[in-house]
C-alpha cells in the first residue's frame, strides 16, 4: 500500500452515463485539487462516451475498455469480477463509487454515495404502477444499493433527510458517514430581478417555469390543473415545462395538457432542452415551481434559487431542508394547494422579491469547489482510518 499521505484514488464511474451523475463526476473532477487532500493521482474507469467528457489533468488517469460500454448485466458483472483486479493493478488505496454499487470482494476500503431516493421510498416508486418495470427496478436497486451501503467503509449523503431515511430503511449503517451536497455552476447564478406589479402582469403574463423529467412523482398533471384553476380565476399566468418526456406518464401529461389548453396558450411543453442552455430559461422566468415529491438533493431547485427566482415548492422530502423559509410550499398531489401557493406569489410582488433574495443568498453555500474538497477529504479519511485499523490488527493480532 502507498504512503497514507500520497493516496491513489480509484473511481468507479462505469454506470455513469448521463444526467445528474455525469454532471457530478465532471464538476467534481474539474473543481478538485487532489494534492491538497493528500492524493497523488485519481484513476477513473468508465465508458468511452463519459470518458470523452471528463477534464484533462496530469493527475487524472481515465480507463475505458469495451465491456464498460456493454449492456447493464455485463457492466455489473465486470464491476464484481474485474474491477477489484483493476484496482489492484493501478495501485489504488481506496475506491469511490458515486453510483451506489460496490463489488462484493475488494481489498481496498470503499466509499459510496446515496443519490437516488426512489429505491428507499416505495410509495413513490408505486406511482409508476403496481406491476411496472420501474417499480421492480427500484426494488432491485434497494437491495443492491442497500447491501453496498452496509458493506462500505464510508457513505456520502447529500442531505440530512436522505441520510435519515436510508439509515432507517436499512436498520443502520456501520461505516463512516458524511453530508456533502453537490454544487452548482456559476452560469446559473444571477442577482434577483425587480418584480413586476399585478398591473404589469395584465400586459404580459407571469411566466412560471418547471424544469423536470416527466415522471409520476414529478406531478406535472396536478401542476397543470392548478394553473388552469388560476386562469379560470382571472390570473394572468403561463406555465413552461422543460424536461424529457418518459413513457407512459408523458402520455397522461400530454392528454391533460390538450384537455386543459388545446391551443397551447398557457400550458407549454418544451420537452428536452440541452443542459448547457438551461440557465437561459431560468433568466426568462418570473417564478419557479418545483412539484417533485421524491428527491435526494434537488439540484434543479438549487439552480432556481441561485438564479434569483421566487419559488413555489412541494413540501416533501428534503425540499424544506434546502429551501428553508425562502419559498411558499404546497402539497404536490393537491392542485388546490398548488394553485394557492402560486397565487400567493402572483398577487404579492413584495413577497416575490423577499423570497427571491432570501433563496439567492442561501444558494451561495452550494459550490463544486466545496463539494470536491469535502468529498476527497472524507474519502481520504476513510482510507487512512483503514490503514490505522490494519496496523492495529498487525500489532495486537486482534484480527
Amino acid at each position: 500500500m502507498n504512503l497514507i499521505h500520497h493516496l491513489t484514488l480509484g473511481v468507479d464511474a462505469i454506470n455513469i452515463r448521463s444526467g445528474g451523475g455525469l454532471t457530478h463526476l465532471k464538476q467534481l473532477l474539474a473543481a478538485c485539487e487532489p494534492g491538497l487532500s493528500g492524493y497523488k493521482s485519481v484513476v477513473v474507469w468508465t465508458g468511452a462516451n463519459t470518458a470523452s467528457k471528463l477534464p484533462v489533468f496530469p493527475w487524472l488517469v481515465v480507463h475505458s475498455v469495451p465491456w464498460m460500454d456493454g449492456p447493464l448485466p455485463f457492466r455489473m458483472l465486470g464491476q464484481q469480477r474485474v474491477l477489484p483486479r483493476l484496482l489492484k493493478q493501478a495501485g489504488c488505496d481506496v475506491l469511490f463509487s458515486p453510483g451506489g454499487t460496490l463489488p462484493a470482494l475488494c481489498q481496498v476500503p470503499m466509499v459510496t454515495m446515496s443519490q437516488n431516493m426512489l429505491p428507499f421510498e416505495p410509495d413513490r416508486a408505486a406511482l409508476f404502477g403496481r406491476w411496472s418495470w420501474m417499480r421492480l427496478k427500484m426494488r432491485i436497486l434497494r437491495f443492491s444499493q442497500g447491501r453496498s451501503f452496509k458493506r462500505a467503509q464510508g457513505v456520502i449523503f447529500l442531505t440530512q433527510y436522505a441520510q435519515d431515511a436510508v439509515t432507517k430503511a436499512l436498520g443502520g449503517i456501520r461505516g463512516l458517514t458524511a453530508l456533502v451536497p453537490h454544487g452548482i455552476e456559476q452560469r446559473f447564478v444571477m442577482q434577483p430581478r425587480a418584480q413586476r406589479s399585478q398591473q404589469a402582469l395584465v400586459q404580459a403574463p407571469l411566466q412560471l417555469l418547471y424544469v423536470s423529467i416527466q415522471d409520476p412523482y414529478k406531478h406535472h398533471v396536478e401542476l397543470m390543473q392548478a394553473v388552469a384553476q388560476l386562469r379560470a380565476q382571472g390570473r394572468s399566468v403561463v406555465l413552461r415545462m422543460v424536461g424529457a418526456n418518459t413513457q407512459p406518464y408523458a402520455v397522461a401529461v400530454q392528454h391533460q395538457r390538450l384537455l386543459l389548453d388545446p391551443d397551447g396558450v398557457f400550458l407549454q411543453d418544451f420537452g428536452h432542452v440541452n443542459f448547457e442552455q438551461l440557465h437561459e430559461l431560468y433568466q426568462q422566468a418570473d417564478v419557479f415551481v418545483f412539484a417533485s415529491s421524491c428527491e435526494n438533493l434537488p439540484n434543479i431547485l438549487i439552480e432556481a434559487m441561485a438564479a434569483g427566482l421566487p419559488i413555489a415548492c412541494a413540501q416533501r422530502g428534503p425540499m424544506p431542508e434546502v429551501l428553508g423559509d425562502a419559498g411558499v410550499y404546497f402539497d404536490p398531489e393537491s392542485p388546490d394547494t398548488i394553485a394557492q401557493a402560486i397565487a400567493a406569489l402572483a398577487d404579492d410582488p413584495d413577497l416575490r422579491a423577499q423570497l427571491a433574495q432570501r433563496a439567492w443568498q442561501m444558494a451561495q453555500a452550494y459550490s463544486w469547489e466545496r463539494c470536491a474538497r469535502e468529498t476527497l477529504d472524507f474519502v481520504g479519511q476513510v482510507a487512512r482510518n483503514h490503514v490505522k485499523v490494519e496496523k492495529c490488527c498487525l500489532t495486537t493480532r486482534c484480527c
